[in-house]
Formats: structure tokens, sequence, C-alpha cells
């Protein structure tokens, strides 16, 4: 069985199990390419992106889950870790990645990201001093923000 054949019937399982049980997310997919998803995420209670809905593009590489998917945010956030294009810095999209690890477990880690960043290796580093000098102006300024875009 060929590699993109194994990650097509993984992707199917993932899919299935994500949207049979109650999940804390909200996926769908592209009708023409099962490589590529939506995810909705809410913002967690008691941080600046509480009441905000975020939307997610995933697109899995070919020899998933030997490859770690690219989670692209599509709605704007203000966060020391992820920046304006939507990419995200967190260790198990890059080096951490192994096969095990699941979407849901992704969104799971940027849901926790979201609740508890890391300033100390931003992707923006401008909102990650900010974070570090000023967290009242920093979640007023992701508060406007999350009521702005999400």
């Amino acid at each position: 069985m060929s590699i993109e054949k194994k990650a097509m019937q993984r992707i199917e399982k993932e899919f299935k199990d994500m949207t049979s049980k109650d999940s804390l997310y909200s996926i769908g997919r592209d009708s023409n390419n099962l490589f590529k998803w939506n995810a909705m995420i809410q913002g967690p209670d008691g941080t600046p992106y509480a009441r905000g809905m975020f939307s997610i593009n995933i697109k899995f590489p070919k020899n998933y889950p030997f490859t770690a998917p690219k989670f692209t945010f599509k709605t704007p956030i203000y966060h020391p870790n992820i920046n304006s294009q939507g990419s995200i810095c967190l260790d198990i999209l890059n080096d951490k990645w192994s096969p095990p690890l699941t979407v849901e477990n992704v969104l799971l880690s940027i849901t926790s990201l979201l609740a508890d960043p890391n300033p100390d290796d931003p992707l923006v580093a401008e909102i990650g001093n900010l974070f570090k000098s000023n967290k009242f102006q920093f979640n007023q300024t992701a508060r406007e923000w999350t009521e702005r875009h999400a």
C-alpha cells in the first residue's frame, strides 16, 4: 500500500473520530481534497480570547502521519506565538512531532497555547515583549482583536 493511501486512511479515521464524538472542536473538510480541513476552536475562558471563535486551516502532507500537518490561523489573533500570516510556533508542529499525535492533540495544544502563551520563544517579538513588560496592555489589545475578528 502506498504512503499516500496510508495517509488517506489515517486522515479518514481521524475525521470520523472527531465528527462522531463530542469533540471540543468543529471540523470540516474540503469536499474535493481530503488533505485540507478547517477547524473552529473557541477561545479559552479566562483569557483575552474567551468568546472568540477562531478558524484554523489544516493541510496534511502526503506522508502523514510521518510529517506534521500545517496548521494556519485564518482568523487574525494577537498572540506572541502566532504571526500575522497565521503561522504557529508550537514544538509539536516542528521538531517534537511524532506519528501517534493526532489533529485533536494539536488543537488541544493550540488551545493551551492560547491560555498560556510562551513569550520566551515568540514568533512575534514585539508581542512577546509586551506580554512580559505590560500584561494588562497585552490582554487589552488581545481582547480588542478577539472582539473585532473572532
